[in-house]
């Protein structure tokens, strides 16, 4: 700058990062000075395109389709939630689903020839979304068809991915009506070319995705793509109760992000059939998930793979990718995925059997590992029974004592306990019991292990002796004495000693809080608050109750072990057992489980009359006493109701216990216990009771008689109020009933002998302004 056009004044120092930059700006001065380029040198061009094009690679959506089509998902989001079309409020003759219909054609022809540029665009993602759950096959195969040559571009696109990870769900009602043979009506004209089917676009897609399959199993967005994509092509590979199925589809935080702000997603014409026969897939499909296999193992190597289990985007694809290739019988192979996760584990197998393999640091990581342990729990479910032996004789036995309570790896162990035989089992009993491994697990809340060593003895049936006493050892309840105490103990996740402890302390600050009193302000208040600890004593753990239930399915004589405790609580504690909405499910199972007999449910019952009233007086112990009354044999039916009889009023006023009440039907026990008791016996429901009643009744006098001449009635049912005024006062006569001679009534009069002398009599005592009103009434 010329000195003589500076300016006085403070002079202003550069910052250090200031003159860093000034190097690089004199460059590029000087750069853009020799290209002689037009116009001053200080204008640069803007290098903001490209991130632009990345975020719409097709084009931006325009201001006035983008307005239309939030309309659209308003209207949508409003019949989403009606239960059906039917509930709608329309106006005229047309059918609610008609104009639904031309609602909806109308935006899928606006959305014609714009779908890739919908799809990027944040807003109008979430609607094709929507839209595609009411899509019929035909739309749904168009709306497919003109994204082709694309897919590899949108399933790597931050919104475009939603759009078609949704399509692939949908796609499978589509893809098994198609394998059924079951295809929809085309009219098309000449010109246009043919529409192929589902089965076979998905294919090509497939083609498609394949070259950069090992690049896009690594992308964010592109990796629950490919879930969806792989459990499309092969769904039995994943079983339908296993949870495994949604946790690869969505992370927890996408589907609580949908739900909360996309909400629920249903077609609009009240046709649900996404589920049904989605295992129904062409054997294409099948060979096309294996070329996936084929292509990872091709292109990545060991390390590779190894590398791919640790990371939190690619293992849940390598975990599906390794529970299709156990389907297709390819994982017992050397240089297999799963052989490369288990460090040549399979391999080192089929070379020799009895051969010493040293253990590998990378598979004793992945047991502690919180992304791997999950894929490390797909190995060991689907791992052949020789090779597992070999995995549980390195690894999991040496150290079975440190993992049980490290919380991560103890849920693969209990997945591995499903898996063992029985030898296994007792060498996993007496290996934890010994060194006090089930006693740490206790008191680290972790019994998954326990619950699985049970689960396991029941489904082999055999060492529930060991399985019962390894659970009395964590809980340490040696003597017969202190066995009694499980169901508290385990309910509680407590030791014995620490149970007894935070009993007696509880019961020391309530007396304390009975009889310390204080005054504030002239208010007398009582401090019965206890300590956190006390409180926690008192409350029953979820992984305690399944425990429990898992024990009282155990056959006989394992399970006695929880009955005989069950038997020892005083009645106060089982009626607080059954009010609690976690320790309720134990007396359900008491009550369910095929291993306990009748003679035993009947008992525990029997211990529960005379506390009937207290059980029902509430919202889980009504559902209690529903069971009971379920299992319970006609005649302990009828000492339960009798039982009650004095507390009718009581159970009639409770909010919850006249449910119960009404299905005791007590007043018609009081009145007609014969017919009480075949109603039990029966039990019919509503109108019918009556009749079924009478016809039983009519059984039994008349044992040969047919039901043929039955008068309709006959089968009438009978007033309770009628029949309680009829043995007070007489049968009743209506006196209106004799003025019309050829009325039905007049024929049906209510005398004993039903002769013509009494019928006269009945007619000249008949006042005549009742005649008066009757015929008044008639002419109006």
């Amino acid at each position: 700058m010329p000195r003589e056009n500076r300016k006085r004044g403070k002079k202003h120092r550069k910052s250090a990062v200031e003159q860093e930059e000034q190097p690089f700006e004199g460059a590029r001065y000087e750069e853009t000075d020799a290209e002689n380029q037009a116009g001053p040198s200080w204008i640069v061009p803007l290098p903001q395109v490209a991130e632009s094009n990345s975020e719409a690679p097709f084009g931006y959506v325009e201001v006035d389709v983008k307005a239309y089509f939030r309309t659209v998902d308003l209207q949508l989001r409003e019949w989403q939630e009606q239960k059906n079309a039917t509930e709608a409020d329309v106006s005229g003759d047309i059918d609610p689903n008609e104009e639904r219909r031309m609602f909806f054609v109308a935006a899928l022809t606006e959305m014609t020839g714009k779908e890739k540029q919908l799809a990027t665009d944040p807003d109008c993602s979430n609607i094709l979304e929507r839209m595609s759950h009411s899509m019929d096959d035909f739309v749904r195969r168009v709306f497919v068809d003109s994204m082709m040559g694309s897919y590899e571009q949108l399933v790597r696109h931050r919104f475009a991915s939603h759009v078609c990870q949704t399509l692939f769900m949908v796609a499978s009602s589509t893809i098994s009506r198609e394998t059924r043979g079951i295809f929809p009506a085309i009219s098309g004209s000449d010109d246009q070319g043919e529409l192929r089917s589902l089965t076979d676009l998905t294919l090509e897609i497939c083609e498609e995705l394949l070259p950069s399959f090992t690049s896009l199993i690594m992308d964010p967005f592109a990796s629950h793509v490919l879930r969806a994509l792989l459990l499309l092509l092969s769904p039995s590979s994943l079983p339908q109760s296993s949870g495994t199925r949604q946790n690869n589809l969505r992370s927890k935080k996408s589907a609580f992000w949908k739900t909360k702000y996309i909400g629920a997603m249903k077609s609009v014409f009240g046709e649900d059939k996404q589920e049904a026969h989605s295992k129904s897939v062409p054997e294409r499909f099948g060979s096309m998930a294996v070329k996936f296999v084929e292509v990872l193992k091709n292109e990545l190597g060991v390390n590779e793979v190894r590398a791919l289990a640790a990371d939190k985007v690619a293992s849940p694809v390598l975990q599906m990718l390794l529970e299709i290739e156990s389907t297709h019988d390819m994982a017992n192979q050397p240089d297999s995925l799963m052989d490369r996760v288990l460090a040549g584990l399979i391999s080192a197998y089929h070379d020799s059997q009895n051969s010493n393999v040293e253990p590998s640091d990378y598979v004793n990581t992945l047991f502690r590992d919180p992304t791997s342990s999950h894929l490390l729990e797909t190995v060991v479910s689907r791992l052949s029974d020789p090779v597992f032996g070999s995995l549980w004789t390195i690894y999991i036995r040496p150290k079975l004592g440190r993992l049980v309570n490290h919380p991560i790896a103890n849920f693969v162990i209990a997945r591995a306990i499903e898996r063992t035989d029985e030898e296994q089992l007792v060498e996993c009993c007496s290996d934890l019991a010994g060194d006090g491994a089930l006693s740490r697990t206790v008191k680290s809340a972790r019994l998954g292990v326990l619950k699985a060593m049970v689960d396991r003895s029941k489904s082999i049936r055999a060492r529930g002796k060991e399985v019962t006493e390894a659970v009395c050892t964590a809980f340490e309840l040696r003597s017969p004495e202190d066995k009694n105490m499980i169901v508290p103990c385990v309910l509680y996740m407590l030791p014995l000693k620490e149970y007894q402890s935070s009993v007696s302390n509880a019961a020391d600050a309530d007396q304390q809080s009975k009889t310390k009193s204080y005054k504030k302000g002239g208010y007398k208040t009582e401090a019965a608050d206890l300590p956190k600890s006390e409180e926690q004593a008192k409350e029953s753990k979820i992984q305690g109750a399944l425990l429990l239930q898992s024990m009282l399915q155990l056959p006989v004589p394992h399970h006695e072990l929880v009955l005989d405790s069950l038997r020892s609580l005083p009645i106060d504690e089982l009626i607080a057992l059954a009010h609690h909405p976690i320790s309720s499910r134990v007396l359900d199972v008491v009550l369910d489980s095929p291993e306990i007999s009748p003679t035993v449910k009947r008992k525990f019952v029997m211990s529960l009359i005379g506390s009937f009233h207290v059980l029902v007086d509430d919202r889980i112990g009504s559902r209690v006493a529903d069971k009971c009354w379920a299992v319970a044999d006609p005649f302990l039916k009828d000492k339960l109701a009798r039982s009650l009889i004095p507390q009718e009023r009581l159970l009639a006023a409770s909010y919850y216990g006249k449910f119960f009440w009404r299905n005791l039907r007590l007043p018609l026990l009081q009145r007609k216990p014969e017919e009480w008791k075949v109603l039990q016996a029966g039990k019919p429901q509503g109108v019918a009771a009556g009749a079924y009643i009478q016809s039983k009744i009519r059984e039994a006098k008349n044992p040969g008689a047919s039901d043929a001449g039955k008068r309709k009635r006959d089968m009438q049912v009978e007033d309770d109020i009628d029949a309680l005024f009829q043995r007070t006062l007489g049968k009743r006569v209506k006196r209106g009933a004799f003025l019309d001679a050829d009325s039905q009534p007049s024929r049906k009069v209510a005398t004993d002998d039903g002769s013509l002398r009494d019928i006269l009599k009945a007619v000249q005592l008949a006042p005549k302004d009742d005649k008066h009103k009757h015929r008044k009434k008639r002419t109006k």
